[in-house]
């Protein structure tokens, strides 16, 4: 390390520990040669003539990492710390961080109140594409007004970093809870889904997918009330540009994308999203997803070729009623899949109250009477909706229903039988 990299040990405790939590996240160094790494900082330093150093410098000087090393991790740490770049706000910690973007718990000192702010990387500030789509995340949820949803607060930019003000939500994701000890009740995960269900109803009648419905995305608060979260994949159903621009790629989850979504459809609506909430259904009420494989290509070509194991076949004391459901949301093709999200609620809602799932139970029946009738001609419009159902069936012809015809002959022998009794 060059002298370039010495500063006043005294003024950067925050970032010494960040440098230090990086170099173990990376598995560079264990928590135990860090700390040797400080002791003999320290006890350099407490000479009179002592020569201030970084710890930075200080891990190369000990052997603990390799300067190389130590290059790729200072850009780490840069991105690690924007707290002092957004004005407002005081980082406290952060809550976690995926590809896309950092998270951090923050204190809005205009209202006094905790926040969670999503940073996106400073390697990401140079690609528009990249910064257009974060600040879609921030307008799409801040049209969304609902107790399930994550509220959006503030999107902006200062310095170097654009940020993302939402809702701080103290608890713990779905997915915490179906990876820990602690599984979900059926009646925990029911309630759990309509919830969900609820705050997608509200989006789609705002004319917005969500397109990545899964358990990360679900947070849970202390009072176990589920509010859906990320709406960093969004999309206005409306937004045709933005549709022909994505059309052909992949957007989502591998365990719980809809066939549409890995085909890159240009009409992808709010099917997709009943689909991921089906996926994360099953996830929860079994304790595994639904299609699974040893690369994520393997797992979307499941979603799109193999058949779904029925969720009863796993957990045997499920419900049929909730297997019902999950099948329907999880159907290959949109047009099998629940009509409206507002007929998929009634559903949940009925097994909620120990009722039959009526529309579930409509969507078999009608499966079973294209089986024995042949399909019916169904016509798809541009936007993916199918023509009503029962139309379609009306459509079939009667000559090929020959068991109506025999029993329309019967009943004519029949009265024509009588007709000759009473004339005698």
């Amino acid at each position: 390390m060059s002298d370039s990299s010495q500063s006043s040990h005294g003024s950067q405790p925050s970032l010494d520990t960040t440098i230090a939590k990086i170099v173990i996240e990376k598995e560079l160094a264990t928590p135990d040669e860090i700390q040797e790494a400080q002791d003999m900082q320290r006890e350099a330093e407490q000479a009179p003539d002592a020569k201030k150093r970084s710890f930075a410098w200080w891990l190369v000087k000990t052997g603990v990492v390799t300067k190389k090393q130590m290059e790729r991790v200072l850009p780490l740490v840069e991105e690690a710390k924007p707290t002092q770049q957004i004005p407002g706000y005081k980082i406290l910690k952060e809550l976690g961080k995926g590809a896309m973007a950092r998270v951090f718990l923050a204190r809005q000192m205009s209202l006094d109140r905790l926040v969670a702010i999503k940073v996106l990387p400073k390697r990401y500030t140079n690609n528009p594409e990249w910064v257009e789509r974060f600040y879609a995340e921030g307008r799409a949820a801040a049209k969304l007004n609902h107790p399930n949803i994550v509220g959006a607060l503030d999107v902006g930019h200062a310095g170097d970093y654009h940020y993302f003000v939402m809702e701080y939500v103290e608890g713990r994701s779905a997915f915490d809870d179906i990876a820990g000890p602690n599984k979900y009740t059926e009646k925990e995960a029911l309630d759990m889904i309509i919830q969900i269900a609820r705050a997608l109803e509200h989006a789609h009648a705002a004319g917005f997918i969500h397109r990545d419905v899964k358990p990360k995305n679900i947070m849970i608060t202390n009072d176990n009330v589920a509010k859906l979260a990320d709406m960093g994949l969004a999309r206005a159903i409306s937004d045709k540009e933005a549709a022909e621009a994505e059309q052909g790629k992949a957007f989502g989850t591998p365990y719980y994308i809809s066939p549409e979504q890995i085909r890159g459809q240009r009409d992808i609506d709010f099917r997709a999203d009943i689909y991921g909430l089906g996926a994360t259904f099953y996830h929860v009420v079994t304790g595994q997803v639904p299609f699974d494989g040893p690369n994520p290509s393997a797992v979307m070509h499941a979603h799109l070729k193999d058949e779904l194991e029925p969720p009863d076949h796993i957990n045997e004391n499920l419900s049929a009623g909730i297997g019902e459901i999950i099948e329907v949301c999880m159907a290959k093709k949109p047009r099998d899949r629940y009509k409206t999200t507002t007929d998929l609620l009634h559903d949940l809602e009925s097994v909620s109250r120990g009722e039959p799932p009526l529309q579930a139970r409509r969507k078999f029946d009608l499966a079973s009477l294209s089986t024995l009738e042949g399909e019916p001609e169904e016509i798809e419009s541009e936007s993916g909706k199918s023509s009503n159902t029962q139309q379609q069936v009306q459509k079939v012809p009667l000559v090929s229903q020959p068991l109506l015809w025999i029993a329309i002959a019967g009943w004519l022998v029949g009265v024509t039988m009588t007709i000759v009794a009473i004339i005698k």
